[in-house]
């Protein structure tokens, strides 16, 4: 028998139109001869809806979408599994239900309910224990929801019960590699019990996650049998079948391949930017353009996600530009064919340093002037996302949000951080890999040291480490909880490790303030990080 699995990319709270790519997907997974159709988690609502689940009006318009499901595929001989949340009494639970010709059959409501990184569904849902399976053409079909997979209770249960293959409903986000790891928790706590597995996960961008699709089907000695398209829409067909000996099959369909981290990430902060702008109304963006490698690479995602006719790159030069940003700057939006303006903040810094002159005699230039520079860039953004709608797209990225190499209010301004979970060694390598085949990103720019040139001569390693140094430290301490020793112990100076760290432990107040920005790790800043500001713990 065919099981369609459709990799769907709903937006929150949009319950008519996410039931709409429910059907549709429902029609033509009918229509290709399948017998039953396997949605991601949430699917009629979208994930994660966070303090939604604690409206009762979320809960009545997702029966009402319901009901549009039921209603539109009432003619189709077609099982549908569909995620939903729902209440009993005073209790909530993120659940499935399973459909066929208008009617609710069976319903089944998740064990494991995550807490830990990105997720929150202990605030929200009550745990449920009981297995649901149903039979399909001769076969029985367990149910299990995301991270009831990546435990053994759930999948037991199941085969307990009686099934015989496991259908699992997922909205999965993606960090890098996680699809590796998807199949390891699969193989761990499904296969090895001798269920093969098909899953079900959601695509597209929710606020800072992105979801990466990828829905695959092992079968039961854990070998990968499909997998679907990568951060993409896609309906993939899964064919089983019982054996003479009566053993479960899974027999060789699609195949989509695992992508390159460069491919991975470029395609993620890409899908992050397009869903963010678009569901969220806005006309188009505008980047401040420097003619350095962190604005270079988000005005080419910027442009790779909304198209160039949506996208506007500003220069704002100082008089500590040097000539060679301009150039790069001119030549990186000719090359993408973007509007781009130049709007000297000279005059402006100038009236600034006027203003306060008298509250600054005597004192000499510091930070202050530099941020001020800053500051003025951001207010001219701002004025001009206002004036036009556009989100401003800020451009800083992991390493810099992480020990503060930024300004407040001036290149931290904006509505979205695209590079935000991206750090400075790994922009190089996505810069190099987007110029792999036409070299929009001037070469200069790759190369050139990075510096933020609000004073004179100035680099970004007059006051950082080399950024192999800061990101290796950053990875180890804020992604993997590593001590200070334990780094000191693999081979960083010491001087350097307590500097950055200590820096981390400063710029917290900063990095509270930032935009949020597309998550491509495992730990990024915001929701997998919450750390006090006020503290006097030291590490």
């Amino acid at each position: 028998m065919k099981i369609a699995v459709a990799q769907l990319n709903p937006t929150v709270g949009d319950f008519a139109g996410n039931a709409e790519r429910i059907i549709e997907a429902a029609r033509v997974a009918h229509a290709e001869g399948a017998r039953l159709l396997l949605t991601p988690e949430l699917s009629l609502v979208g994930y994660p809806p966070e303090d939604l689940l604690l409206r009762d009006t979320f809960y009545a318009r997702s029966e009402q979408a319901l009901a549009q499901v039921l209603a539109a595929t009432k003619d189709l001989d077609l099982l549908l599994l569909v995620g939903l949340p729902i209440r009993r009494g005073a209790n909530r639970y993120n659940a499935a239900r399973l459909l066929r010709q208008g009617q609710v059959l069976m319903e089944y409501c998740k064990h494991e309910l995550p807490n830990y990184d990105v997720f929150d569904e202990v605030r929200y849902f009550e745990p449920d224990s009981r297995p649901m399976v149903f039979e399909c053409e001769g076969i029985r079909f367990g149910v299990a929801i995301c991270e009831d997979y990546w435990y053994r209770f759930a999948p037991e249960n199941a085969r307990a019960a009686g099934a015989e293959v496991l259908l699992t409903l997922n909205a999965s986000p993606y960090h890098m590699n996680k699809q590796h790891v998807r199949h390891d928790v699969g193989r761990a706590n499904v296969t090895s019990i001798g269920l093969p597995l098909i899953a079900a996960n959601l695509y597209g961008g929710q606020d800072e996650l992105v979801f990466d699709g990828m829905s695959f089907a092992l079968d039961a000695q854990g070998v990968l049998k499909a997998q679907g398209k990568p951060f993409a829409a896609d309906l993939l067909m899964v064919e089983v079948e019982r054996n003479p000996v009566g053993q479960i099959l899974v027999r060789p369909g699609r195949l989509e391949p695992v992508l390159s981290i460069e491919e991975q990430v470029y395609q993620c902060l890409v899908l992050g930017v397009r869903d963010y702008v678009n569901k969220n109304g806005f006309p188009g963006a505008v980047i401040g353009l420097s003619g350095g490698i962190d604005s270079a690479l988000t005005l080419a995602v910027a442009v790779d996600a909304l198209g160039k006719e949506r996208v506007r790159a500003v220069m704002m030069p100082s008089p500590y530009t040097a000539d060679i940003s301009w150039i790069d700057a001119r030549d990186m939006a000719k090359r993408l064919d973007v509007r781009y303006d130049e709007l000297s903040i000279s005059p402006v810094f100038e009236q600034f340093k006027q203003t306060l002159s008298a509250d600054f005699a005597g004192l000499r230039e510091d930070t202050t002037e530099e941020n001020i520079q800053a500051r003025i860039r951001g207010t001219l953004l701002m004025a001009l996302s206002n004036k036009h709608g556009s989100i401003v797209l800020t451009t800083g990225n992991k390493s810099e949000m992480a020990v503060g190499y930024c300004t407040l209010y001036g290149d931290m301004a904006g509505g979205f951080a695209v590079i935000k979970d991206v750090a400075k060694t790994l922009v190089f390598r996505l810069s190099r890999w987007r110029n792999r085949e036409v070299e929009v990103i001037p070469d200069r720019i790759i190369t050139r040291p990075p510096s933020a040139e609000l004073r004179a001569n100035q680099t970004d390693q007059d006051s950082l480490p080399e950024y192999e140094v800061l990101d290796a430290i950053m990875q180890m301490y804020m992604e993997e909880n590593r001590s200070i020793e334990d780094i000191v112990a693999a081979g960083h100076p010491r001087e350097a490790v307590e500097k950055v760290v200590r820096l981390m432990r400063i710029a917290e107040y900063k990095r509270r303030q930032a935009p949020i920005g597309v998550r491509v790790t495992h730990r990024a800043f915001g929701r997998d990080w919450r750390y006090p500001i006020t503290s006097r713990f030291r590490d």
